[in-house]
């Protein structure tokens, strides 16, 4: 897909994340030293690397989930208003739930124990499967459908918090050609009618290039701002 620069690629905007000289990991045992990142309102950013490199380490860190060993990390933004799509290898594809249920489980953190679902709960879903152009699969079983639908129905749920910033964990990995082009344009979608910041990751970095204009590199510890041909590193 051919990415045309958008309005607010260039222009100043707000700080959302920053991060400097963090060194983030596990037990004290670090996966990635001296992040220096700051992410803007309106970005749409990339981040490519090999399995296991660090990618969702960096996720999981930006999402409050990690502490940080070292270094600074902070939100101008408040967790609540972060939407999140883990990678979809991590759902127990046994356990029968409807598409409608999926997405309303984006809105749980609104609602009290046992609280019955309130109509305004249901309208969110309704709205939230029409920005993913999936409506009409609402009432199907979840398991049933295609890997790029699937993953069209779980960044509904992430849309289910008003998020003002959207991380996706590998959404194009494990889809056909026709999903990850579905699934890339209904990125671009969110980032410029929706004003939504994006922050993605893939191991193929020809296709997050193919995508962004913006693409992080993760390899070796180290994340840096991807510059040149493909395949060639930013260090």
């Amino acid at each position: 897909m051919a990415l045309q620069p958008s309005d607010n690629y260039m222009t100043k905007a707000a700080t959302l994340i920053e991060i400097r000289g963090a060194s983030l990991g596990y037990d004290s045992a670090p996966v990635l030293r001296q992040v220096d990142l700051e992410i803007r309102q309106g970005d749409l950013i990339a981040m490519a690397g090999p399995n296991g490199s660090g990618k969702t380490t960096l996720f999981r860190a930006i999402l409050g989930f990690l502490p940080i060993l070292s270094g600074s990390l902070a939100r101008n933004c408040p967790l609540h208003l972060f939407g999140y799509v883990p990678q979809s290898s991590a759902l127990d594809t046994s356990f029968p739930i409807t598409v409608r249920e999926v997405v309303g489980m984006g809105g749980y953190g609104r609602l009290k124990p046992y609280q019955r679902t309130p109509a305004a709960e249901h309208e969110k879903v309704k709205s939230a499967l029409q920005q993913v152009g999936l409506a009409n699969l609402a009432p199907r079983l979840f398991f049933s459908l295609s890997g790029g639908q699937r993953q069209r129905i779980l960044i509904a749920r992430a849309l289910m918090v008003g998020p003002k910033i959207l991380i996706l964990d590998e959404p194009l990995a494990g889809v056909d050609s026709e999903s990850q082009r579905a699934i890339g344009e209904l990125l671009l979608s969110l980032n410029r009618e929706a004003a939504m910041t994006v922050f993605f990751s893939s191991h193929d970095l020809r296709m997050v290039k193919s995508f962004s204009e913006k693409v992080l590199y993760v390899d070796g510890g180290r994340v840096a701002w991807e510059h040149g041909p493909l395949g060639e590193h930013p260090w």
